[in-house]
């Protein structure tokens, strides 16, 4: 019978691999603490309108990449392709948003239809951050400085760079959108097939191709800023400035206008040439109207995401993988029945009473296989029960990694006082 796999581009997360997932999220937990930011959890699937109205119906993700099916109800429910919207809808749902201030954080699985490739997954994973109730560019600066420091507290930040952008207010993004179609429609012919399809249903998306003979074409359009409203220019400016006081360099990028249909004013990413083609690794903005259009009353809100996976793949890259952690502190070792009993008795004792990581040997062997499956632990003190130590009440103490320490043999009952001494644990 053949064997059954998993589903391509959703991945296995693999005992080796943990750890460094570990290690990220407790970074990213601490931080966000530090900041004041609060976790909110919410499902994985939603229904499928809370999307087609958050994204935009003539999106990629919308169009292409969505998991949609049908429940037994025949409602149309959809795999969460990203955070925000369900972020939204929950807030929403549970009242926490009019008239007040919320700083929120949340992570876990998002799924687009998409095709597999380095850094780029169907099951893929986001920590997003997201901040309600809050008009000024203060705010906005204060999450870009929250990404940044962490880039410093990983070591990654010198393979970082911020491209930053304003999208304006909705009235200036209409009336750059004209213009823009306007120069566009008599070369439509020569722009690529996903920009002549986006030049009627999302332009300011054209923007952002990667197709190079298009991006000839757009060196001489319009410029967004000739129809950026005071106003608007004004919080980009004041974002710029807080930016340059906490020294948190940036790159001006004109044609930055996120894959999303909700951002307006700040738009901002983190990018890299560490990862090949998937290069963003952090990606956020405003969306000041984005509650309202999904029922709520006016809030504004700014927020961000980042892929752990693509943070994993940066962290190899730069040489900042945290160093392997041993399995265990201390490794029971046992030979005969009654020795078993007594070893699993022991180390019991010994997790109560220390904070240790004691793992006991299971499913029998000698004890040179045993000491080698110790060693292989990390553990630092290997603990032996024969039949005679456990008739007797005793251990055999072996200290692993001190080349210089004499194997003793000690009372069970005094074994919790010499590793807190040994180990130094309280």
């Amino acid at each position: 019978m053949a064997r059954i796999q998993s589903i391509r581009g959703m991945n296995d997360l693999l005992p080796a691999e943990t750890p460094v997932w570990q290690y990220l999220e407790a970074q990213l937990r601490d931080l966000l603490g530090r900041y004041g930011y609060s976790e909110i959890r919410f499902p994985i699937v939603e229904q499928t309108e809370l999307f087609k109205r958050s994204i935009g119906e003539v999106t990629d993700i919308v169009e292409k990449e969505m998991y949609t099916f049908e429940d037994r109800n025949g409602d149309s429910l959809t795999l969460r392709p990203e955070g925000t919207a369900s972020c939204v809808r929950a807030c929403e749902q549970a009242g926490l948003l009019y008239n007040q201030v919320q700083r929120l954080w949340y992570a876990g699985p998002m799924f687009r239809h998409e095709r597999p490739q380095k850094g780029r997954l169907r099951q893929f994973h986001q920590v997003g951050v997201e901040a309600f109730g809050m008009t000024g560019p203060d705010i906005d600066a204060e999450l870009i400085m929250l990404s940044a420091r962490l880039w410093k507290q990983l070591g990654i930040h010198s393979g970082l760079t911020l491209e930053l952008n304003t999208l304006g207010s909705s009235e200036s993004r209409r009336a750059y959108r004209q213009a823009l179609v306007d120069y566009l429609r008599p070369l439509k012919a020569e722009l690529d097939e996903d920009s002549q399809r986006r030049l009627d249903s999302n332009p300011l998306r054209i923007l952002d191709s990667k197709v190079g003979s298009t991006q000839a074409l757009l060196a001489k359009a319009p410029v967004f800023d000739a129809y950026l409203d005071e106003e608007s220019r004004a919080h980009f400016t004041e974002l710029c400035a807080m930016l340059d006081a906490v020294g948190i360099a940036y790159k001006l990028n004109p044609t930055l206008v996120r894959g999303l249909d909700y951002y307006g004013l700040t738009v901002f990413e983190w990018t890299t040439d560490l990862l090949g083609a998937q290069g963003t690794v952090c990606a956020g903005g405003r969306y000041d109207g984005l509650v309202e259009q999904l029922g709520g009353k006016a809030t504004p809100a700014v927020g961000f995401a980042m892929g752990i996976e693509r943070l994993c793949l940066l962290l190899e890259a730069t040489g900042n993988l945290p160093e392997k952690t041993a399995q265990a502190d201390v490794y029971v070792i046992a030979s005969g029945a009654g020795a078993q009993r007594q070893a699993l008795k022991l180390a019991e004792t010994l997790r109560e009473s220390l904070p240790l990581r004691v793992l006991a040997h299971c499913g029998g062997g000698s004890f040179k296989s045993q000491f080698k499956k110790a060693d292989k632990s990390g553990a630092s003190v290997a603990l032996v029960i024969g039949e005679e130590e456990a008739e007797a009440d005793q251990v055999q103490l072996k200290w692993l990694r001190d080349d210089g320490a004499e194997q003793q043999t000690l009372p069970r009952n005094a074994l919790v006082d010499v590793l807190r001494d040994k180990l130094n644990r309280q």
